[in-house]
């Protein structure tokens, strides 16, 4: 798919990628203030555990059909009016605060609800972007988005720290509402195309659609593998960058601004790896290889994160821990995009945001619980060690090297290859391994 293929792409990426930069912005100050309140008010492992399962697990059950819903309705329309009852439930729970409700469960039930939508959102947004951008820009604009992204950790935090240590909590989330309803505003404005399904016309359920979606999967062994490192990293990783405050907390101390710099640091990081995906990536063709190594730098970082004792080291880490996130997170999504058909990216990425939003929550029933009992040092030691030790034996399967080989050296937007690659790798595994995939 070229420029002519994609009439006024320009336009409407611009106006798309403007309208998420002020929904994110609201979305990433609220998130930011809401932990630095609960660890300022509580100092407790169990409480941040706690607002990451509810923050996060519900999306992870409403993913499993957000991905069907944004295969079988209109992905814009599905992004506007879940930003716009994210908008309501963040007015809600400012509402009551300010009548006085102020306990940790209406924080609690707010965070479910904007998970909830945040389920039938995401899957649209990754699945919408290809819609809108000729196949030979994905990588550049999916790393444009990853800056975007990125941006928004610098300047949220900032900018919730000083809403935060000025006015309070609720003021934050007054300002998540004005900036949700000016994204939808601005998305309005975004011409996207009616997406035409193959079996448009038929009378397919939304169960049968899931399950298509899980065939799919299934038989597609190179995106199988993408999402198992997906699940791996987020574990690994996901649960400690989420600790590092309290260490920040325990270890440096409680000022909001060190906090404030643990976030730009690892913002920074995560935005620097968006630009130069933006610009070199497009000529990156040894992708997988790239995000291997970005897994493999990731878990030597983590653990580097627990035995620096200085606090500026703690940062730089993070800072480059960002960088590799930003290596793996780019070339992952623009291979799904490039190598699954139009009509099943919304339940594929559907799948994806499934992996992601479980294994934090999981990650946090796991590691919070013992930063409570154990140093957040030794958690980020424990991390990254398992972080490679599980790359490793990922690695050792011959069916998971073939696969994710595959995807360097077929040439992308080849559907069947994940058939050649699913025949092999089921040949060349005993069958017990094969069903534990």
């Amino acid at each position: 798919m070229s420029d002519v293929d994609v009439p006024r792409w320009k336009r409407n990426v611009g106006l798309f990628l403007a309208g998420q930069t002020i929904s994110l912005f609201g979305s990433m100050v609220v998130m930011y203030a809401v932990m630095w309140h609960l660890t300022i008010e509580t100092r407790s492992g169990s409480v941040l555990m706690l607002s990451i399962v509810f923050g996060m697990l519900p999306q992870a059950f409403v993913s499993i059909f957000g991905g069907v819903w944004a295969d079988r309705h209109h992905r814009k329309f599905l992004i506007m009016g879940s930003d716009t009852v994210i908008a309501l439930a963040t007015l809600g729970l400012a509402l009551l605060m300010v009548s006085g409700v102020d306990s940790l469960w209406v924080i609690y039930a707010a965070l479910a609800v904007r998970s909830v939508f945040a389920g039938i959102q995401t899957p649209a947004v990754s699945a919408m972007i290809p819609q809108i951008t000729p196949t030979d820009q994905l990588m550049r604009v999916n790393g444009m988005f990853q800056s975007i992204q990125s941006g928004m950790m610098l300047l949220a935090p900032a900018l919730a720290a000083v809403i935060y240590a000025s006015f309070d909590i609720v003021t934050v989330f007054f300002v998540d509402v004005v900036t949700a309803l000016l994204g939808v505003g601005m998305l309005a404005l975004v011409a996207v195309p009616r997406l035409v399904r193959s079996d448009d016309g038929e009378q397919v359920s939304y169960f049968g659609d899931l399950a298509a979606g899980v065939r799919y999967i299934r038989s597609n062994a190179p995106v199988r593998w993408l999402i198992t490192l997906f699940a791996l990293v987020m574990f690994l990783v996901g649960a400690p960058s989420y600790l590092t405050p309290l260490m920040v907390t325990r270890t440096f101390g409680d000022e909001v601004w060190k906090l404030t710099a643990n976030e730009l640091f690892w913002g920074g990081g995560m935005l620097l790896g968006g630009i130069i995906m933006a610009s070199v990536g497009p000529r990156i063709t040894r992708r997988v290889r790239l995000m291997v190594g970005s897994v493999l730098a990731t878990g030597v970082l983590v653990a580097g994160l627990g035995v620096s004792t200085n606090m500026w080291v703690f940062f730089t880490i993070g800072l480059v821990i960002g960088v590799m996130f930003a290596a793996l997170n780019t070339p992952a999504l623009t291979i799904i995009q490039e190598r699954v058909e139009p009509e099943m990216q919304g339940r594929v990425f559907g799948f994806v945001g499934i992996v992601m939003t479980v294994a934090m929550p999981l990650s946090m029933v796991v590691f919070g619980p013992l930063a409570d009992q154990f140093s957040v040092q030794a958690l980020l030691v424990l991390a990254g060690v398992l972080l490679v030790a599980v790359l490793g034996a990922i690695l050792a399967f011959p069916g998971a090297r073939r696969s994710l080989g595959q995807v360097d050296a077929a040439p992308a937007g080849a559907p069947e290859d994940a058939v050649v690659a699913e025949s092999q790798e089921t040949s060349a595994v005993p069958q017990d391994t094969a069903d534990l995939r």
